[in-house]
């Protein structure tokens, strides 16, 4: 059993910036790939970005590559994602997410909210032009 909390959410303008942090209970983190996701209104939940569980390996969605940066810390059971040079259109609920299978890193399942099975209750951000 795995429990997510995301923190970090909040009213910025764009170009600023934000730190979310997803802190997990739970054994399996350490194992687990993680993920954040975001759902704007009247839209599919989507990936933003990925990280295996060594931190080796990342994803990230072509809408915030070279602005957004995943990161975790095992030894705090946490992972992070830093969002830079925020635009109107990041404006979403923001979502950490686990797969706690152990199963390979490879971007067209991680970006898969089906292959996730733990979730968050999201954190909000907006974004305002």
């Amino acid at each position: 059993q795995v429990r997510l909390v995301e923190s970090g959410g909040g009213l910025v303008q764009a170009g600023d910036s934000l730190r979310l942090s997803c802190s997990a209970s739970g054994r399996t983190f350490s194992r687990s790939t993680m993920g954040w996701f975001r759902q704007a209104p009247g839209k599919e939940r989507e990936i933003v970005a990925a990280i295996s569980w060594t931190g080796g390996s990342t994803y990230y969605a072509d809408s915030v590559k070279g602005r957004f940066t995943i990161s975790r810390d095992n030894a705090k059971n946490a992972v992070h994602l830093r969002m830079n040079s925020l635009k109107p259109e990041d404006t979403a609920v923001y979502y950490c997410a686990a797969d706690t299978g152990t199963r390979p890193f490879y971007s067209d399942r991680v970006r898969e909210p089906r292959e996730y099975d733990y979730w968050g209750q999201g954190t909000q951000v907006t974004v305002s032009s």
